[in-house]
């Protein structure tokens, strides 16, 4: 038990240090979030909590905007439902590799899945490094630099004001580019990740030509184009990578029994 408690321990350390970089780029946009919460009038610990508890990055954004233009609940948590569609397709690629877990291991690593914890933990599980308390320790400290992030936020909104200035809103697309080339290691991956980049421009364009379509649709639009066009031009070979499944709690009783016998 306590050899199977250490390396628990051991791979959810591993998970908060792949999931550091995520920290440092949510920490100034969290900031962010916090001072716009406060000016809209919400007080620091609902701004706390609404990071705290929902952990949707752009979608919390998108909820505070919509609510501040039309002052209607329901437009802002569907525009924010909108937004966070993108995390069922998240689900259901990381489900195959999540077979047998216990409900709450499942819960963490959901809870604390966004678009950059995804991309690392995908990464990981391709290169056999993956398992469930290392994916939660990357989602984890992501939560961390949001929550704390906000909270600086909050803290600094009387004193700093809009830091749009500051160019901070720039954060989030700064470690998406960051993570497409630390993470895009094969030409298909390259490929999908300059195409979608090319839709996103495409769709940017049209609104400018006169197409009424709200920004958030584009991460959806994008994904689904994107990852559809990247399965037709690089159809599956069977490779082992879609075999991969992450260490459970079976491999770590089955490592903790070899031990017993070394011992």
């Amino acid at each position: 038990m306590v050899f199977s408690r250490n390396i628990e321990l051991k791979q959810f350390r591993a998970g908060l240090r792949s999931g550091f970089p995520i920290f440092l780029g949510y920490l100034p946009v969290g900031i962010a979030y916090g001072i716009l919460t406060v000016n809209f009038g919400f007080t620091p610990i609902q701004a706390i909590l609404a990071s705290a508890l929902a952990l949707s990055g752009v979608g919390q954004f998108v909820a505070l905007s919509t609510l501040a233009l039309s002052e209607s609940v329901m437009a802002s948590i569907l525009a924010s439902t909108i937004v966070n569609l993108r995390y069922i397709l998240f689900s259901a690629s990381l489900s195959p590799h999540l077979q047998g877990l216990k409900m709450r291991i499942l819960a963490g690593i959901g809870f604390t899945t966004t678009d950059e914890s995804f991309a690392i933990n995908s990464t990981e599980i391709r290169e056999l490094r993956a398992s469930p308390h290392s994916m939660f320790g990357v989602g984890a400290i992501g939560w961390l630099g949001w929550v704390l992030g906000t909270g600086i936020g909050t803290i600094g909104a009387q004193f700093l004001g809009d830091l749009s200035a500051w160019g901070i809103y720039f954060a989030i697309p700064a470690m998406y580019a960051a993570l497409f080339v630390a993470l895009a290691n094969n030409r298909k991956q390259v490929y999908c990740g300059l195409g979608a980049a090319a839709i996103t421009l495409g769709l940017y364009g049209l609104t400018l030509l006169g197409l009424q379509l709200e920004t958030y649709w584009f991460t959806i639009i994008t994904a689904l184009i994107a990852a559809t066009l990247a399965v037709l031009i690089f159809p599956d070979k069977g490779d082992n990578s879609d075999g991969v499944q992450v260490n459970t709690d079976k491999d770590i009783k089955a490592a903790e029994a070899a031990e017993g016998v070394h011992s």
